[in-house]
């Protein structure tokens, strides 16, 4: 069996390596044995954080509905309370950006649930 030289490989494998940590501090960025490590926990980090990522913008939509809310004289909890009851399907996201963009349109809302 001939031997086989995988020089090309190994330099192609070593830098797609090091593209990936390039930016990162210290001998992270240069050094293979810890780019390694900190590739794969920055992978693995994103994968955490994108799935956070949801959470924390449902905790701002909460805030801003609320600021919006408040000016109104309802608290948030009554006020998702009584758009449920009343059959009224805006998510969250929606009712944020209308609290903050559209603040006639967002009262109209309001007032029709109160």
């Amino acid at each position: 069996m001939p031997r086989v030289k995988r020089g090309t490989i190994h330099i192609k494998k070593r830098r797609k390596l090091l593209s990936k940590v390039k930016g990162f501090k210290w001998g992270r960025k240069n050094l293979i044995r810890l780019a390694k490590t900190a590739a794969t926990k920055a992978g693995a980090r994103s994968f955490f954080d994108r799935k956070k990522k949801k959470g924390n913008f449902r905790r701002l939509w909460q805030v801003k509905i609320n600021a919006g809310v408040r000016e109104l004289g309802i608290s948030y909890s009554v006020f998702i309370n009584k758009l449920k009851k009343e059959k009224i399907e805006l998510d969250r996201k929606i009712l944020a950006d209308l609290a903050n963009n559209e603040p006639k349109t967002f009262k109209k809302i309001v007032e029709s649930v109160k």
